[in-house]
């Protein structure tokens, strides 16, 4: 389901040519959802009825300033009582865009935010192992895995936290006994 809402989005942006303002304000969204949980519990929360989602998403895009293709079609997929699909939607667009640009999608977890100049050379390090695509960084936070990255690309991940390398010592400290 998730996928008919994203193709549907993806040919009505690039028709309107309006691949990139979509995206960004797909993402403004997500970052919103990611920040609160109040809007995180309006997304996924069926005790909500679609008035109610319809009437807060609509502020909350108002304020945000997020307008046109996007606004109107997070109200409709609100409509259609989709909005707790809208995560599995975005990343479909996103997915759909990077795939008509040629780009390789990379998601990464971080333990804090990285700088500009790491992320610059981790989008080189991936390239030059994708061939030479294009590289989309999602980048996600995460604190429980101590430091290092996570990096998934396509069916191959990376894992070099450190929590996954106390638990491999862990484990093996176990085995040794």
């Amino acid at each position: 389901m998730a996928g008919r809402y994203a193709t549907a989005l993806f040919e009505l942006a690039l028709e309107s040519k309006a691949l990139d303002a979509v995206r960004s304000d797909l993402g403004k969204f997500e970052q919103m959802i990611d920040g609160s949980a109040d809007l995180n519990r309006l997304v996924r929360s069926p005790v909500f009825g679609a008035d109610e989602q319809l009437r807060a998403l609509s502020a909350i895009l108002d304020k945000a300033g997020i307008k046109g293709i996007a606004a109107n079609f997070l109200r409709v997929v609100t409509t259609n009582r989709r909005l707790f699909a809208v995560r599995d939607i975005i990343r479909g667009y996103r997915e759909l865009v990077a795939h008509h640009r040629g780009e390789v999608t990379a998601q990464v977890t971080a333990a804090e935010q990285l700088s500009d100049a790491n992320l610059a050379a981790l989008k080189d390090a991936l390239k030059s192992k994708t061939a030479g695509k294009d590289i989309d960084l999602e980048v996600k936070i995460d604190p429980a895995i101590i430091g290092g990255l996570i990096v998934k690309v396509g069916s191959r991940m990376v894992d070099s936290s450190l929590r996954t390398k106390l638990n491999s010592i862990k484990i093996a400290m176990k085995e040794a006994r």
